[in-house]
């Protein structure tokens, strides 16, 4: 989870400053500060989680449910993008909807990730329970 927690977040700081390159400077840097906050928000997750795993975590779990439902409303975008870029060919179109929804999907992925750590820790708690309960330990 902490390899994950890092990867995600550098992936999006990397996203991030790679938008000025491809982007109009308005776009870009409201771009780059989100991914800013956002790829900052989860390394610093991945940093607590050094030394308080569930901690880091959760609060890595929260930065991507955030991510993720903000990139949920740029996700109508992409289909226009996509038809301009590769059934009209028209070649110097925005990128923005592009890389928004790489961030999405980013953060889908490692808010799935944390849902099945949490589960998975719930599942061993009872199983672990369970044991205590057969061996007649309170």
């Amino acid at each position: 989870m902490r390899f994950l927690l890092f990867f995600c977040g550098f992936s999006i700081l990397a996203l991030g400053l790679a938008g000025p390159r491809v982007l109009e400077e308005k776009e870009a840097m409201g771009f780059l500060q989100g991914a800013m906050t956002l790829g900052g928000g989860l390394v610093i997750s991945g940093l607590f989680s050094t030394r308080w795993f569930w901690h880091g975590a959760l609060g890595g779990g929260v930065m991507a449910l955030l991510g993720f439902s903000r990139g949920l409303v740029n996700l109508p975008s992409l289909p226009g993008y996509l038809k301009e870029r590769f059934v009209e060919k028209i070649v110097d179109t925005n990128p923005m909807p592009l890389l928004e929804c790489s961030v999405t999907l980013i953060c889908l992925l490692l808010l799935v990730a944390v849902v099945k750590t949490l589960l998975a820790e719930r599942r061993r708690k009872a199983i672990e329970a369970l044991e205590a309960l057969e061996s007649g330990d309170d």
